[in-house]
């Protein structure tokens, strides 16, 4: 009897790295976004280092951080909730002017000198725009790239923030140094004043920028929720507390199911509130490393250098087969980057540090992006990216303010060296609390569980 034959293995479609900037809708985000992120990286770099040059204290550096910390930890979870109900490209366009607002009225401050108080202040109002941005921001992405280019278009998104993060502080300190050069420096009574103010003029610039290119964005409709499409609420109706209360702990609770998403996320947030190194560049650039403000955009530059790098590899290489042990490993590895930055007084090896430990976080940042976007249904994307928000931004803010506070109680290198052991005994930790994150796999979820996950969550929304 004669076998029949073979049909033989059809070979797997190749690989397109470009396949995101093909579309015309991520051409138009990504350009916006990578000068409005890179004008922004330039404003913090330049309140940074004039904050630090106004009070030479690095506590002073951790109220900076505490004043961005206090709006997500306040308004994100309703933020998210708004930002499910409404549109969310107007939402993204709308925290883009209001960047461009604050960053117009931080120019005025720095021009005239006022008080560091009245800058905590402007950092807090820019803080509650963003609580709305980062949700809107990546909510909306899912809506504007189709599917089979996804996982493509959040590794370009990396690598468009690492750009702009890359040539944003190097920028900025140049610009400090020849503004202070032309005698915009400190007055008399040591004062630095006028040393910001057109980094903060360009950084309102570029986010209105952002605001034109997303107003040319065009959502998918079949990307968008059915749901979405036919609950179209008004401002008002949407800020309801009987609407709003009830929602907004939607996301949480699926984050709570989701143990995968769950671990990633609390393991970001210990990583970082122990290991905020960043936060305390001005003081190693002005007292320990010598560099000044051009050291300090280098060094503020460099974890931008590395994650940029990883990017483009990931870009140019298939999804991972080990995705929760390689995150794992990519926090462990930033810890020990973060100790031996803390204890260096070379400057070359300090950049060295900060440039793995910005390539292991830019490993670390696209697995839980993708792992967070592809495993949450659409109509639930804001608030789980509010949740996510939670998390994140509020953990790098927070780490920011514990590094200020422990470097002023001790001193900066204590505080660093810390924060990587801190970091380190995280990873086990969660290693051991969580076996199915340290299992898992590939990231890429079937589309019959994301459905069972909106008919879920859908029912669930018909019984409140």
């Amino acid at each position: 009897m004669i076998a029949p034959p073979v049909t033989p293995t059809p070979p797997p479609p190749r690989h397109d790295p470009y396949a995101a900037l093909r579309e015309p809708n991520y051409r138009y985000f990504a350009g916006g976004w990578v000068l409005a992120s890179m004008g922004l990286q330039m404003q913090g770099t330049a309140l940074a280092w004039e904050v630090y040059e106004r009070t030479r204290n690095p506590l002073a550096l951790g109220f900076v951080s505490l004043a961005r910390a206090l709006p997500v930890l306040a308004l994100a979870l309703p933020a998210g909730q708004i930002v499910d109900l409404l549109d969310r490209r107007r939402i993204l366009i709308a925290t883009q002017v209001a960047f461009a607002l604050a960053s117009v009225l931080l120019c005025l401050g720095s021009a005239l000198g006022v008080g560091v108080i009245w800058i905590y202040l402007l950092v807090s109002l820019t803080g509650c725009a963003r609580v709305f941005n980062g949700p809107s921001r990546s909510s909306l992405l899912p809506q504007i790239v189709r599917p089979e280019h996804f996982h493509n278009a959040v590794t370009w998104n990396s690598g468009v923030f690492q750009i702009s993060a890359t040539v944003g502080p190097l920028a900025a300190g140049a610009l400090i140094w020849f503004t202070a050069w032309l005698g915009m420096g400190p007055d008399e009574h040591g004062i630095a004043r006028g040393v910001g103010w057109p980094v903060y003029a360009i950084a309102g610039f570029s986010c209105l920028w952002f605001a034109l290119g997303c107003s040319m964005v065009r959502p998918y409709p079949d990307l968008i929720s059915k749901q979405r499409r036919h609950h179209n609420p008004s401002v008002r109706d949407a800020i309801r507390p009987s609407v709003l209360i009830p929602g907004m702990l939607e996301g949480a609770r699926h984050v709570w199911r989701e143990k995968t998403v769950l671990g990633a996320l609390a393991l970001d947030l210990f990583a970082v509130l122990l290991g905020g190194a960043t936060a305390l560049l001005p003081v190693y650039a002005k007292d320990i490393l010598h560099v000044g403000p051009i050291g300090l955009g280098a060094l503020k530059a460099a974890p931008y250098i590395g994650a940029l790098v990883i990017a483009i590899v990931l870009a140019h290489r298939r999804p991972f087969e080990h995705a929760g042990r390689t995150l794992l490993l990519c926090v462990a590895g930033f810890g020990v980057c973060t100790i031996v930055f803390g204890f260096s007084t070379s400057f070359w090896l300090s950049m060295a540090m900060l440039v793995s430990l910005g390539a292991l976080d830019g490993v670390s940042v696209v697995i839980r992006h993708v792992l967070v976007s592809v495993r949450m249904p659409d109509h639930l994307r804001g608030r789980v990216s509010a949740v996510n928000s939670v998390f994140i931004e509020s953990s790098n803010e927070l780490g920011g303010f514990e590094s200020g506070l422990v470097a002023h109680l001790f001193n900066p290198v204590i505080s660093v060296v810390s924060g990587g052991i801190g970091t380190i005994l995280v990873v086990l930790g969660m290693a051991a609390w969580l076996p199915e994150l340290r299992r898992l796999r590939r990231l890429e979820t079937p589309k019959v569980e994301v459905a069972e996950a909106v008919q879920e969550e859908e029912e669930n929304r018909t019984s409140t």
